[in-house]
């Protein structure tokens, strides 16, 4: 009981302040303030020097007020009156002060004591002539000249310890660097994107919308003997919207949302990011239920290296070791779901891949036609467009393209419409934003010869003829001469979505590839530089086809991809490195020929349409097609927008019979009454 009585005379514990970097700051600031207030003289009047002799002048003018003499540094210090300041230092008393002073160098104390009694009796000076012998603050101006470049050097040092220590502010500085860096998001905070927001991806946002009701219903779940997943990692290109899916999650979830970076835990002091990744955690056990979102998390959990001499990095693997721990170990983290997002899925480690850490992996791919108009009508909203626009015909003209960039072909569209005074964007405005983004900027200023331009219509011509001919090349939209980016002339087609591609269908886009160099070749009778983007192309889907699709006669079914990140060897021999070679130049080589001969059949053909480019500079497949008739083969794309109108037309019939038999009467049922009104009429 004594203990206790003892323990409660003490109150409550005294807490110690805590170190903090602003004290030092502060202590520096009064220092330096200390030695700036007692430095030299308070007064702020304005002080000047003079020759002995313009002293003498100036006393016996009469200007001088009172006289100090200073013995310790043989100076004197005049002082003017008033009324004679302006013909001393050529300024009012606003400008001076009231007391200025001039400063005089002399020689003997005697001198000046005989002239001063000599300007007495002449009645030109009448004021006080005192002594002050005290010499400057020497000790001070050791401080100032020696000391302070000192403190300045410290603080500078110490500004730039804090910027790259990573200080979080309010004087953390050094101290703090192991601290996380991570940016809390409350309910209700600045976040107002939904699952609205987000168009397309309505399989990825579905397994979100799962997490989101994981947090907001556990029970429902828990009840039938479930667990929360732990983790979900967000997989595909850069540009689809895994960042976006993110933040939909903070909007709709209502809980805690921590947000950082994978390169956030990267730093240069040894062990900062373990420490950094243990703090995140900590925070969110604190905040449970909650989300921690790591965006581009490549950059710490990428794989990690068998041989450290050999490209390992220890302090990445620490910090990767410590994640691991954290999201699986022995600690609890209930409550905690982890979200992640990179586009370099094969490059993390196996151990962050597996169930218990990330127990999904959810696949946000590029999108496809209907998705696209989805996220057209998203990023069209704000934009004021042409009543005639058709989104469906935008959709068909962007293949390929990510929501990152069907939100930048808006932006574009509305920039070029802009710029040519439009009320509303259109569709002309559409296709040139395509075109800006696919190709480059015009450069029409650039200057070429005729000879030069015709070279250029003869390799263009070329692509656009065997495209047309050949079954499953990408059917043609438009070809220009009209230099864009580094491109002289460009060839736009509407690329296939294919799910799968088969070995005929490359070697068909090869085959048009090669037509631009075929053309040349056959037409001018030389070859040019032009081509040279062309041939990289081809040559590596023909290095694709030989070694990883395992499409050629003398390699076949076998796939030589490695993704040993580290590896230094090939996972093939020389011998079957030159099979290879021969294998990819005997591909490239056949499929020229074959350009050759489709050139040689539509000779006339392939001139005319080369005539047309020069004088017109661009044409489109209407063009095309009015020289070498309509193209046989029907496009994929216009097979599916035929299976999609056919669907619709389904949909609207079943919703048609569904109404009327929701009122009670059936198509047949109507019929049959009808016919019982006509006989009852006849009889």
């Amino acid at each position: 009981m004594s203990n206790l009585n003892n323990n409660n005379d003490k109150g409550p514990d005294m807490k110690m302040p805590k170190f903090n970097m602003n004290w030092i700051y502060l202590l520096m600031m009064v220092v330096l303030g200390v030695l700036y207030f007692t430095s030299g003289n308070s007064n702020s009047s304005v002080k000047t020097e003079a020759s002995y002799t313009q002293f003498k002048t100036m006393v016996l003018k009469g200007y001088a007020k009172s006289i100090v003499v200073n013995n310790e540094t043989n100076t004197l210090q005049m002082y003017v009156k008033p009324e004679h300041i302006r013909d001393v230092f050529k300024q009012g008393v606003d400008q001076t002060g009231k007391e200025p002073s001039v400063t005089v160098e002399y020689g003997s104390v005697d001198q000046v004591e005989a002239f001063v009694n000599e300007a007495r009796q002449l009645k030109k000076f009448n004021g006080d002539f005192s002594y002050e012998n005290k010499r400057d603050n020497d000790f001070l101006t050791m401080i100032i000249y020696n000391l302070l470049p000192i403190f300045i050097l410290v603080a500078i040092w110490m500004f730039f310890m804090r910027r790259m220590g990573g200080g979080m502010g309010g004087g953390a500085g050094i101290f703090s660097v192991g601290k996380s860096k991570a940016k809390m998001y409350e309910k209700g905070n600045q976040i107002t994107v939904t699952f609205k927001d987000v168009a397309g991806q309505a399989g990825a946002k579905q397994e979100v919308q799962e997490i989101v009701d994981f947090l907001k219903n556990p029970g429902k779940y828990t009840e039938l003997g479930g667990k929360i997943p732990k983790g979900a990692l967000l997989v595909g290109p850069p540009g689809t919207g895994k960042t976006l899916l993110a933040k939909a999650v903070a909007g709709e979830a209502g809980v805690p949302f921590f947000s950082m970076s994978g390169s956030d835990f990267v730093e240069m002091f040894v062990g900062v990011g373990a420490s950094r990744v243990r703090d995140l955690f900590r925070q969110a056990k604190e905040k449970s239920p909650c989300i921690i979102f790591i965006d581009e998390i490549d950059a710490v959990g990428r794989a990690r290296s068998k041989n450290p001499a050999m490209g390992g990095n220890d302090e990445r693997e620490n910090t990767l070791n410590a994640l691991l721990t954290e999201m699986d170990g022995f600690g609890t983290n209930s409550g905690v779901i982890i979200l992640a997002a990179t586009n370099r899925a094969d490059m993390l480690d196996s151990a962050l891949m597996r169930a218990g850490r990330f127990d999904r992996q959810i696949h946000v791919d590029l999108p496809d036609l209907n998705e696209r108009k989805a996220i057209f009508q998203v990023h069209l909203k704000p934009v004021k467009t042409d009543e005639t626009l058709d989104i469906d015909f935008l959709a068909r003209q962007t293949p390929g393209f990510s929501g990152a960039d069907i939100a930048n072909v808006c932006n574009e569209a509305a920039l070029i419409a802009a710029r040519h005074n439009c009320k509303s964007v259109g569709k002309q405005d559409f296709l040139d934003a395509v075109d800006r983004i696919i190709g480059g900027l015009e450069k029409k200023t650039k200057i070429m010869t005729d000879a030069e331009k015709k070279a250029i219509a003869i390799h263009e011509a070329g692509h656009a003829t065997i495209s047309w001919f050949c079954e499953h090349a990408n059917p043609l939209v438009k070809v220009s001469i009209v230099p864009r980016g580094r491109a002289l002339g460009a060839a736009w087609y509407l690329p296939e979505e294919r799910a799968i591609t088969t070995k005929e269908e490359m070697l068909d886009e090869m085959c048009a590839t090669l037509g631009g160099r075929a053309a040349e070749e056959l037409f001018i009778g030389r070859i040019s530089t032009g081509a040279m983007n062309d041939l990289e192309r081809v040559t590596k889907s023909a290095y694709g086809m030989v070694a990883y699709a395992g499409m050629s006669e003398k390699l076949p079914n076998i796939c030589y991809y490695n993704n040993n990140e580290y590896s230094f060897q090939r996972p093939y021999s020389e011998t079957t490195a030159k099979i290879m070679d021969d294998e990819v130049l005997n591909m490239i080589n056949n499929q020229y020929e074959r350009a050759k001969q489709i050139l040689e059949d539509h000779r006339d053909g392939h001139a005319q349409l080369a005539d047309l480019l020069v004088a017109r500079e661009v044409i489109f497949a209407d063009d095309v097609e009015k020289i070498f008739g309509k193209r046989p083969w029907a496009s994929r794309s216009e097979e599916l927008l035929e299976a999609q109108k056919k669907a619709e037309a389904e949909a609207m019939a079943e919703q048609r019979e569904k109404e009327l038999e929701a009122q009670g009467t059936s198509l047949e049922q109507k019929v049959k009454d009808d016919q019982g009104e006509v006989k009852e009429l006849r009889s």
